[in-house]
């Protein structure tokens, strides 16, 4: 039997030696890719610490993805570059996951640009396929858009053909506009940690099928990569633990402005502005206070462990082509003997059975 979906991993490191160690663990438990984000080391370098460190040339080896990259404090060459570089250490299993941020992150800590952030991504996506045909030397470096402009690439900077395909570009959004925007001009989509079920029927499948409908191409032919929150354990201490970490972290998520659709879409209209207000007062145990149990339950998968690839398979079997485990990694970092459970769940998924039985 295929598996439903292929289970991948955010992989979090502070060190690159940090970020090694859990590219062969995530090896090891059988998971089938690793998302890296940027965080305060840069993605790129700690993408290229995970890609030597994981056996990447094999036929079965961990693919490796930025999940996401800050694309506007990049030039559009520097991040084709990169991603050219990591397609070819390993061997064609690099993803360059590419996102906007947020205004106050591009402009006060990258001193970047961010007007127009919906238009300005679209061009960069155009940009980076520009720049990989011509490291193919399929055609000269010509690309004038509206925000860049691309003519100079000498043979000697340019890292010139490679064996394998060029590397799939996924984007990140939450909005309609954004997905109908991806289901024009992207490989696939990164769907926000931020998401439930019904978010994804109502709101982003339609809209990257509408833009799949527009650019002519395949329905379904962009793949959902949707990162998930788990709530899992033996005993109810531990899922008790766990479902306070995912409360604060939903809130921290939900106060970030443009986000709110997420919570409208559940008719829970106000919650994403009440969070940002909080916030802004530091009124942290209130923030955590908004978020209900209804809402853990519809953001998050709680299982014990010999139930979790079966929950996992339940909620995103018709809806993802990844799925992303959020939470696995800090999970046996702090708890070494976790990582063994989840194997047991990297397998159930793969043979899309629903795990060992009940104990």
């Amino acid at each position: 039997m295929s598996p439903p979906f292929r289970l991948d991993v955010i992989g979090f490191g502070s060190s690159p030696s940090a970020m090694q160690t859990v590219a062969r663990q995530a090896q090891q438990a059988g998971f089938s890719g690793l998302w890296l984000t940027e965080s305060a080391q840069p993605v790129f370098s700690m993408c290229t610490a995970a890609a030597l460190a994981t056996d990447g040339l094999a036929t079965d080896g961990l693919a490796i993805g930025t999940g996401i990259a800050v694309a506007f404090a990049r030039s559009p060459m520097v991040s084709a570059q990169a991603a050219w570089m990591l397609a070819d250490a390993t061997g064609g299993r690099f993803t360059l996951g590419l996102g906007t941020q947020v205004r106050a992150h591009v402009e006060r800590r990258y001193s970047a640009a961010f007007d127009h952030p919906g238009p300005r991504l679209e061009e960069y996506v155009a940009a980076v396929r520009s720049i990989f045909r011509a490291f193919r030397r399929q055609e000269r470096l010509r690309f004038d858009g509206d925000f860049y402009s691309f003519s100079l690439l000498p043979d000697m900077w340019s890292p010139g053909p490679m064996d394998h395909d060029d590397p799939p570009i996924y984007l990140a959004g939450v909005s309609p506009w954004m997905c109908r925007m991806i289901g024009e001009v992207a490989d696939g989509m990164h769907v926000h940690p931020l998401n439930t079920a019904a978010y994804l029927e109502q709101v982003v499948r339609p809209a990257v099928a509408e833009g799949e409908i527009r650019a002519g191409r395949r329905p379904g032919q962009v793949a959902l990569a949707c990162p998930v929150m788990t709530i899992v354990g033996d005993s109810e201490e531990e899922l008790s633990a766990q479902r306070e970490d995912v409360r604060m972290r939903l809130a921290f998520y939900g106060s970030t402005p443009g986000y709110e659709v997420v919570f409208d879409t559940h008719g829970w209209f106000g919650v994403g502005e009440r969070l940002n207000q909080l916030q802004r007062a530091g009124d942290f145990a209130g923030m955590a206070a908004i978020v209900t149990d209804e809402m853990v339950d519809a953001f998050a998968v709680t299982a014990p462990w010999e139930r979790l690839g079966q929950a996992l398979i339940d909620r995103y079997a018709s809806v993802a082509s990844h799925v992303i485990c959020y939470s696995a990694s800090p999970q046996w970092t702090s708890v070494p003997a976790t990582l063994e459970r989840w194997s047991d769940v990297a397998r159930a998924v793969a043979t899309g059975s629903p795990g060992l039985p009940p104990v």
